[in-house]
């Protein structure tokens, strides 16, 4: 498989609302295998299409003992409220607090199309909860506060020597 390029924010895709997978066929698995290796190698928990510049509603993830392909993800249901530090792939991991519901219900469909639901707390619903955001154009700083979030993009930019 292969490794692609992870799309940095401020990259248009980022806030655009995914396109819906409709092909469930060989090229949509090797996509996957791609965002799996991708992921791993940038020693991350979830990647979304629209992270490697494609415009789909489509992630990977591989957390907190969770491990599953979603395409056309939907929150279906939430419950309670947890914080913690998030951070992102395409934001250069900088991280910030973000509120977030403990309980997440998913429901999207699997590689062959079918339609699935799975639960999940804690880390896994956060995680849940962030890529879908990635197929909906959000990225976890628009979660933030104004201020938090420029100092987030500062911190970012400088990180990348970007003026």
């Amino acid at each position: 498989m292969a490794i692609r390029k992870i799309t940095e924010y401020p990259e248009t895709v980022l806030g655009q609302v995914g396109k819906p997978v409709t092909e469930f066929d060989d090229a949509l698995a090797e996509l996957c295998a791609d965002m799996y290796d991708t992921m791993y190698d940038a020693e991350g928990v979830g990647l979304a299409a629209p992270q490697i510049g494609l415009n789909l509603r489509l992630f990977v993830m591989d957390c907190d003992g969770v491990k599953l392909i979603a395409a056309n993800p939907e929150i279906a249901d939430t419950e309670g409220e947890q914080s913690g530090s998030e951070a992102c792939l395409s934001v250069g991991k900088v991280p910030a607090v973000v509120a977030r519901a403990m309980k997440v219900k998913l429901k999207a469909q699997d590689l062959k199309g079918d339609w699935f639901e799975h639960e999940a707390e804690g880390y896994a619903a956060r995680c849940f909860l962030h890529e879908t955001d990635h197929c909906d154009g959000k990225l976890f700083i628009d979660h933030l506060p104004k201020m938090r979030r420029d100092m987030v993009v500062k911190r970012f930019k400088k990180e990348k020597n970007w003026k």
